[in-house]
């Protein structure tokens, strides 16, 4: 089993040492979310909540996923980056992959690309973007930039994107892509790919997911070595707890470790301290 720590929510800064000490500690990712803007009033609801109403506040820390990866990626060694969830929809591709690729690029093959559709019509509308047929189009614009990472010329002939013969430097190594998403149309594009990431969820209903993307690749002809089951569990607090997950085919937990210590207020100091405890208690450290 593997742990992903989540910077969600975090000031930018207390970012870039909590990688250091996950990258220290053992922790084997960090998970990086993606907004561009947090609008004051929206007529779409929040699709993760029962009430629809966000999970943070005004004025919580959103930063771009590719630029802090670039930063981080220079102060680690061994930690993997992975965006939790990262919308192509919202952006045109050129830029995107420009953007992916040279984060991955800089970050020496650790980074791993998560994505999901997007739920805010009203981001997607102030980013001069289309909100319907966005699925269809976030997966014409993956492979699109797949092409785009590969080395040599390209060109791409598709519903949404014409690309004339061009090309684009550096060239990234490996960027696998995993997709968010609790749908089922969420979970046959993951088992296109390469990973499915789960939202906050209970263990139960994450391995019914994985279940299903399971069965979603046994139709395909695909098995399920080197994919990715990548979720926070809100019932998993020890080891048999992990160890249940594992076993049902769960990868990698996504976790805030100093959420079980000192809270959502604890000081820098003391969310560095929790990521200690957390992997003593587990016994990830033996």
């Amino acid at each position: 089993m593997q742990f992903y720590v989540s910077a969600a929510f975090l000031e930018t800064r207390e970012v870039i040492e909590i990688a250091k000490a996950a990258d220290d500690l053992g922790y084997d990712g960090m998970a990086i979310p993606d907004h561009v803007v947090n609008l004051e009033t929206l007529a779409t609801p929040y699709p993760y909540t029962k009430d629809g109403k966000r999970r943070w506040e005004p004025f919580t820390d959103w930063p771009d996923p590719w630029v802090l990866i670039g930063a981080m990626a220079q102060v680690t060694t061994r930690l993997k980056f992975v965006t939790t969830v990262y919308i192509p929809g919202m952006r045109e591709p050129y830029s995107a992959a420009k953007s992916i690729g040279t984060a991955a690029y800089l970050a020496d093959g650790r980074l791993e690309l998560g994505i999901g559709v997007g739920w805010c019509e009203e981001e997607f509308a102030l980013m001069g973007q289309r909100f319907d047929r966005r699925g269809k189009r976030t997966d014409e614009m993956l492979e699109l930039m797949k092409q785009l990472w590969q080395p040599g010329w390209t060109e791409f002939a598709g519903e949404f994107y014409q690309t004339p013969r061009l090309e684009m430097q550096p060239t990234p190594p490996t960027i696998p892509i995993y997709v968010g998403g609790l749908s089922e149309i969420a979970l046959k594009r993951a088992a296109r790919n390469d990973g499915w990431i789960g939202d906050l969820i209970t263990t139960d209903r994450a391995l019914a997911g994985v279940a299903r993307v399971r069965e979603i690749r046994a139709q395909m002809g695909l098995t399920m070595d080197g994919f990715t089951i990548l979720t926070p569990l809100t019932d998993a607090f020890s080891i048999p707890d992990y160890q249940r997950a594992e076993e049902g085919g769960i990868t990698a937990i996504l976790t805030m470790p100093w959420m079980f210590y000192g809270g959502p207020d604890a000081s820098l100091a003391e969310k560095i301290d929790g990521m200690k405890r957390f992997r003593t208690e587990l016994g990830l450290d033996d």
